[in-house]
């Protein structure tokens, strides 16, 4: 088994729903970890990233990009990046934001970016999206990512009311990372 470490920054509750959708489709191995509304990552936080086969990247989507927080984490990574300690790891994406658009795909592109700087393989979505006319919002990648998961989280909407397909397309990415992860070994 590997270890999967999902790192997110949540400032409403949306990405950090979705975070877990992802793991729980990596399944029994994966690990949240947390960005705390400082930029920091909880106690053991750093080991487990450098433990882990893949690190899954996640936040939402404020004004065309990444949290400050998650930049902040994602600064503070330079020092596994001086050391290539992350080199050669699997690594994915996934955001959140209010709009069905929002500039989602500036912050995915943002991840697969800090992930190549850290050598990296970065795992796209491998989800066709639902663009038929019978598509429903519902559906799985109704927002039709490609390189990692979108959701969409109207601003008026709990995290809880955040709609299935999308939760169901970040199971899907978790599980994908976690099938090419157990394809290439530890």
């Amino acid at each position: 088994m590997s270890l999967i470490a999902v790192v997110y920054h949540s400032g409403y509750g949306h990405t950090q729903r979705l975070a877990q959708a992802v793991a729980d489709g990596a399944g029994a191995d994966a690990q949240l970890i947390a960005i705390d509304a400082d930029g920091n990552l909880p106690e053991g936080g750093w080991d487990t990233l450098l433990a882990a086969q893949a690190i899954i990247l996640g936040s939402p989507t404020y004004m065309a990009g990444p949290s400050w927080q998650f930049k902040k984490f994602a600064d503070a990574s330079s020092r596994p990046w001086y050391n290539q300690a992350w080199k050669d790891k699997l690594f994915a994406g996934f955001t959140n934001s209010a709009s069905p658009s929002g500039d989602k795909q500036i912050t995915l592109d943002y991840l697969f970016h800090l992930a190549m700087q850290h050598g990296g393989l970065w795992v796209g979505a491998g989800t066709l999206p639902a663009n038929a006319k019978a598509a429903t919002r519902s559906d799985v990648n109704w927002l039709g990512a490609f390189s990692g998961a979108m959701a969409q989280s109207p601003s008026d909407a709990s995290a809880s009311e955040m709609f299935a397909g999308d939760l169901e397309t970040g199971r899907r990415l978790g599980q994908r990372v976690a099938a090419v992860a157990a394809r290439l070994g530890s």
